[in-house]
């Protein structure tokens, strides 16, 4: 072979791996997440944690993050349970229990007095996670609630009598429909915490202060240990002026609830559900699966509000 047929062929022969273009970058920000959460051993809490996800505006990742986040703690080695009061279903969906028409459900609950023990079912996620799904009758539970008694406390009266019955679990998780109506009231006077997703768009916060005085009202009124203790952000794009703005904006008005963890726009996270997933099962090592596990990792560690 000539010497200058031998060049040709090397300068035709692909060159190193360079570890510094963006998706080398990503790569390693990936690995170096997964193998922090890796070595992370989450503390439990010392009493059940009540949480209420809850946002009146629609779309900005309530029944996401709720189901990632249960299944993200549940995988931790926690015993997490995730009551659906969204007549929609969808976290009932996403966690893959039965929810048609005939099923048991959290409406037998807060209108028919059922106990939580005889509707909640395991999730087929992980060990330790269960859920009271939601079935098409709770469309209805609103106006049926106006006439019964104790309307506002029927889901807090029936969960304080199933854990005492159950005291194992560390986590519930109550997911709330987009709207401030009795089935969210009730979910309020039911937990100790509230959790609020934003998403990083615009009118992210609006609304918001309205939500803020009722969660005000009913811990004035109905339920004196309830605080906002937590806010995700949701739906981020650090590609856009936009987002980043919207996330600071938040962090200065809520420094201390805002966590650090930012959960990103994903393809992985919107599909999960469709195959009946958290995204945490679905693909364990995608973007917004690990931005879930941090999430739930920093909300383990920060621990219930004094």
């Amino acid at each position: 072979m000539k010497q200058s047929d031998a060049g040709a062929v090397g300068s035709a022969a692909p060159a190193e791996f360079d570890a510094s273009t963006p998706l080398a970058r990503e790569l390693a920000d990936i690995t170096r997440r997964r193998h922090a959460l890796e070595i992370t051993t989450l503390p439990k809490p010392n009493e059940t944690r009540i949480f209420t996800i809850a946002n009146q505006k629609g779309g900005v990742g309530k029944t996401t993050t709720t189901v990632n986040l249960a299944a993200a703690l549940a995988r931790s080695g926690a015993k997490v349970l995730v009551i659906d009061l969204d007549p929609q279903g969808n976290a009932s969906t996403a966690l893959g229990v039965e929810h048609r028409a005939d099923t048991v459900s959290v409406y037998d609950v807060i209108v028919n007095d059922s106990p939580m023990k005889e509707v909640v079912q395991r999730s087929p996620e992980f060990d330790g996670l269960y859920c009271i799904p939601a079935t098409i009758h709770l469309a209805g539970a609103e106006i049926e609630l106006v006439s019964l008694v104790a309307r506002e406390q029927r889901l807090r009266t029936a969960l304080n009598a199933y854990l005492a019955e159950d005291a194992g679990y560390d986590y519930v998780f109550i997911d709330c429909p987009p709207s401030l109506g009795l089935l969210t009231i009730n979910a309020f006077v039911a937990a100790r915490e509230v959790l609020i997703p934003i998403q990083c768009e615009y009118y992210a916060l609006e609304g918001l202060s309205q939500l803020l005085r009722n969660i005000e009202l009913i811990e004035r009124h109905l339920n004196p240990r309830l605080q906002v203790s937590t806010i995700l952000l949701t739906m981020y794009d650090s590609r856009t002026n936009l987002a980043n703005q919207v996330a600071q904006d938040v962090r200065d008005h809520f420094p201390r609830e805002t966590l650090t963890t930012l959960i990103p726009r994903s393809v992985r996270i919107s599909e999960a559900p469709s195959y009946g997933q958290s995204v945490i099962s679905y693909d364990t090592n995608s973007p917004g699966s690990l931005s879930y596990l941090e999430a739930a990792a920093e909300i383990a560690r920060r621990g219930a509000p004094a």
